[in-house]
């Protein structure tokens, strides 16, 4: 058996993290089997797609890298299948039309809530052997309803959450058409399923009470019923249902937020399953490793602080140059001219270390492209008598030394044991006139980066000031 996998999301809206974890999931999945990935958009909620949603999700997918097979389709685009297959149930007797109106339906419901019952179509529709049915009214186009078994239950082996069985006493007729002859969305899924030969169906667990319904039609089609494997909820930091309030729940907002799109995903994949105490993994020892056994039938929660250390990690080890391309965009938002200072690459080096995204290295490397304003209350604090003195020698002194990090390093040491200084008196005052802050990577290393002119400009200004 070819393992074929898809993801099938509804152009709604962006694709949110719970969608991308289920696509790479799928994704992985069909890769560790050799198999094929589908996307399908989903789109007969006519009202409620449109062309921006699709491009959202589409977007998202590039972004992640999860490339598809085959695909994207279209359900709108498969209109005349659906009716086709439709035509052939009524005439097989697996489906029929049902002429009850919505105020019969209404009036049903409320006389069967009244009575405590589960409200639910009463199949006074539903031909039976020896049963009369009633007259057809006119004016009325009828919707079309799946006739599902009476008796019996329908069960699967879920791929993460074990056998779940449901009594068909507990599931109606399903309507699979509209009056109008709009197929119903449960029932497109079943038809897209059997011509597009899906043998597994990753997704998550607000389909398991979809899953009877589409067993069922599956099997009136006499088609193959894929493995159903459920993934649960991800919960946000408080433990709520994630949501727009916990942040970035949209895919793009990561690279938007500085986040490198392997830490993403690398992050997604622990987020509900796992490979014995490992954290950080490529993608393709991720394919290696993934199956449906490890995954958590019990709700993920999202750690924005975990997310943070993992992009750290990938940050840390990503080449320099790289580096200098990913934070450049980051860089432009904060109107920061890279081409006005030193190459961007020895900056992305220094700050790699301390910055855990991308967003918060383009700040960090503000100060080497934009001379930043002289804080009097910081200067006040540390630029002190004894310290001035040798800040003076020590400006003369760099105006001949050799400018590497060591030599530049050397040259201060040698000011604060001539003058009997402690190191932070010296390496305050500088760190404030260069950088404008007093938390930085080593002051002597930022000196190098920055060059001789613009460092020896900046520590003049504030001797001056």
């Amino acid at each position: 058996m070819t393992v074929r996998s898809r993801f099938a999301p509804s152009p709604t809206g962006y694709l949110h993290i719970g969608g991308a974890r289920t696509a790479l999931y799928a994704w992985a999945y069909a890769r560790r089997h050799g198999g094929q990935f589908i996307l399908r958009i989903e789109d007969t909620d006519v009202e409620r797609s449109t062309p921006e949603a699709v491009q959202a999700i589409v977007d998202g997918m590039q972004w992640l890298g999860l490339q598809h097979d085959e695909g994207p389709f279209f359900q709108m685009q498969r209109m005349p299948r659906y009716k086709e297959v439709i035509a052939q149930m009524l005439d097989a007797g697996t489906a029929y039309r049902c002429y009850t109106t919505p105020a019969e339906l209404d009036a049903l419901r409320d006389a069967q809530r009244a009575r405590g019952e589960k409200p639910r179509y009463d199949g006074r529709w539903r031909p039976e052997d020896g049963k009369t049915l009633p007259a057809v009214p006119e004016g009325i186009n009828p919707v079309i309803r799946f006739r599902n078994p009476i008796g019996g239950a329908v069960a699967w082996e879920d791929g993460v959450k074990g056998r779940i069985e449901i009594a068909n006493a507990e599931l109606d007729d399903l309507i699979i058409a509209r009056g109008d002859g709009t197929p119903t969305y449960n029932f497109c899924v079943c038809v897209d399923d059997w011509d597009m030969k899906i043998t597994h169906v990753i997704r998550g667990d607000d389909h398991v009470n979809n899953t009877p319904r589409q067993i069922n039609i599956l099997k009136a089609l006499g088609a193959e019923v894929p493995v159903y494997a459920h993934l649960s909820m991800i919960l946000g930091d408080d433990g709520q249902k994630l949501s727009k309030r916990h942040g970035a729940v949209s895919v793009m907002d990561y690279p938007a937020k500085g986040y490198l799109r392997d830490a993403v995903l690398n992050y997604l994949a622990r987020l509900g399953w796992s490979h014995g105490d490992d954290e950080v993994f490529s993608m393709e020892q991720f394919c290696q490793w993934f199956d449906l056994d490890h995954i958590t039938p019990s709700a993920a929660q999202f750690n924005t602080e975990k997310l943070n250390w993992l992009n750290h990690e990938y940050i840390k080890k990503t080449e320099p140059a790289e580096l200098a391309t990913l934070v450049a965009p980051h860089l432009a938002t904060l109107a920061i001219d890279a081409s006005s200072g030193p190459p961007l690459a020895r900056v992305t080096e220094l700050l790699r270390e301390r910055t855990p995204t991308l967003v918060e290295m383009a700040e960090a490397a503000r100060y080497f492209y934009l001379r930043p304003a002289l804080n009097a209350e910081l200067l006040k604090l540390h630029l002190v008598d004894p310290a001035k003195h040798a800040l003076y020698e020590l400006v003369n002194a760099f105006a001949s030394t050799n400018w590497t990090k060591a030599d530049i390093s050397a040259a201060i040491k040698a000011a604060v044991a001539k003058h009997a200084l402690k190191m932070p008196q010296l390496m305050m005052p500088l760190r404030v006139m260069v950088t404008g802050q007093t938390q930085t990577p080593a002051i002597d290393a930022i000196m190098d980066v920055l060059g001789r002119e613009e460092t020896l400009a900046r520590i003049k200004s504030g001797l001056a000031s």
